[in-house]
């Protein structure tokens, strides 16, 4: 393998300055004719506008992309995990997140060497920091980073009868939440099912746990303690399920709510369905759009609540391209993970809501919206950004997924009244110890 070609392709993937066409017309992709490189890509609302690129890099390289596999990320995984197990990676380029990355072993490329400090510098903060663990192969092409905060419909709360009706019966303002608590309130507050519900959650997977691993972290929990002994069964956590099976008992959210995963929740946000929704900022543009959403023109942004320690829980992450070992033919699935993370495709991206890798795509995406009418998306950036200082990514080792597959049962069983929050968590701590004991992690 030419290590120049892999040098030049590689540190690319951390090039978004916005230079716009300069880097697409001088960077040479390189010529694949009559090669067919086969990937696997999460989809889903907020991922695949960006795909409307492939036919681009087809044209520019010669190559043809052949998409194996696009799932929600969950199911991918599971996917990518088989694939492992069988002993069957016959694909070159796998879209990746810091949540599922560490769980891989040696399946990517490492790319650490390849990218040097100067371009690292040119991350944000968070989004570098957490890249950088101890895994075999650091996740390649930054794509995109998430943290999860309010949209809200302004028509709810500028309504004069549900303000003097919240002010009666609160004794203070309506406005969106600051606090977790009041967040219950509100969804609580909004709800007329089956017209309206104040809000929805995912409820299996990842999502679960992760989004119960955000309000544990909110009221001063965490998932595990400096030793990696798992204690989400305090005090706090015991709280977070709670805050769940209570606006799940007062029938704020749909029934089916505990089986959701995020395009359900984007669905019933657009359809108008939904007070409120913690969430992500990929939705920002579907939300937004008027051929796709009914509450384009009444969407509100805001900040994530804090819980009762004070603090945000700042569920965060990254999602990426990599390459894997077994690919084979390095240089075009890298030159496919450069194409897609190039500016062009950074600025479509965070057009789209979604929060750029890179500190400079910042100032620079909220005068694309100043030029294009797009004031309120300035505003949704700017909430975005403000929570960045406080985001956190799931603990980076890899047993989180595992883990979180004991977390996610438990705390639905608790939401649904099946167990009490208190045993449904003290089982999952007990499963979670047996794991990381497994491991090697916890004497």
């Amino acid at each position: 393998m030419n290590k120049t070609l892999w040098r030049t392709l590689l540190a690319s993937c951390a090039i978004v300055s916005l230079g716009g066409a300069a880097l697409a017309a001088d960077f040479d992709y390189g010529k694949f004719d009559g090669y067919t490189l086969k990937v696997k890509l999460i989809g889903g609302t907020q991922y695949e506008k960006l795909y409307t690129r492939i036919p681009e890099w087809e044209a520019l390289t010669g190559a043809k992309v052949e998409i194996v596999s696009s799932k929600n990320h969950f199911d991918l995984d599971r996917e990518i995990k088989q694939d492992i197990a069988s002993g069957s990676i016959t694909w070159c380029v796998g879209s990746n997140h810091t949540s599922f990355a560490p769980q891989y072993g040696d399946l990517y490329v490492d790319l650490k060497e390849f990218i040097s400090q100067e371009e690292l510098d040119k991350y944000v903060p968070g989004t570098l920091s957490s890249a950088m663990v101890d895994w075999p192969a650091w996740c390649s092409c930054r794509r995109v980073t998430d943290v999860s905060n309010l949209y809200y419909r302004k028509s709810l709360y500028e309504d004069p009868a549900k303000q003097a009706a919240y002010k009666e019966k609160f004794g203070t303002d309506l406005a969106p939440p600051k606090t977790f608590d009041e967040f219950k309130q509100q969804v609580i507050f909004f709800a007329d099912p089956p017209n309206l519900y104040g809000t929805a959650f995912a409820g299996k997977d990842e999502g679960m746990s992760g989004r119960f691993m955000e309000i544990l972290r909110a009221n001063g929990g965490d998932i595990f303690d400096e030793n990696w002994k798992p204690i989400f069964n305090s005090e706090a956590g015991v709280a977070a399920v709670q805050w769940f099976k209570d606006i799940y008992d007062a029938k704020a959210v749909p029934a089916g709510t505990v089986n959701y995963t995020w395009d359900d929740i984007g669905q019933a946000m657009a359809a108008g369905q939904l007070a409120i929704d913690l969430d992500w900022p990929g939705f920002a543009g579907f939300y937004s759009d008027p051929s796709a959403s009914k509450i384009a023109g009444e969407l509100g942004f805001a900040t994530a609540p804090v819980g009762t320690s004070g603090k945000r829980g700042g569920w965060s992450g990254s999602h990426s391209f990599s390459v894997t070992q077994e690919c084979d033919n390095k240089p075009a699935a890298a030159s496919f993970a450069v194409f897609l993370t190039n500016d062009e495709s950074a600025m479509m991206e965070a057009q789209a809501g979604n929060l750029p890798t890179r500190t400079a795509t910042y100032p620079a995406v909220k005068e694309w919206f100043k030029a294009n009418n797009k004031e309120f998306m300035v505003e949704m950036f700017s909430a975005w950004e403000a929570s960045l200082s406080e985001a956190r990514t799931p603990p980076l080792v890899a047993q989180w997924i595992e883990v979180s597959n004991v977390i996610w049962p438990a705390v639905q069983a608790a939401i649904v009244g099946e167990k009490t929050p208190q045993d449904a968590l003290d089982g999952a701590v007990a499963e979670a110890t047996v794991i990381m004991q497994d491991a090697g992690l916890l004497q």
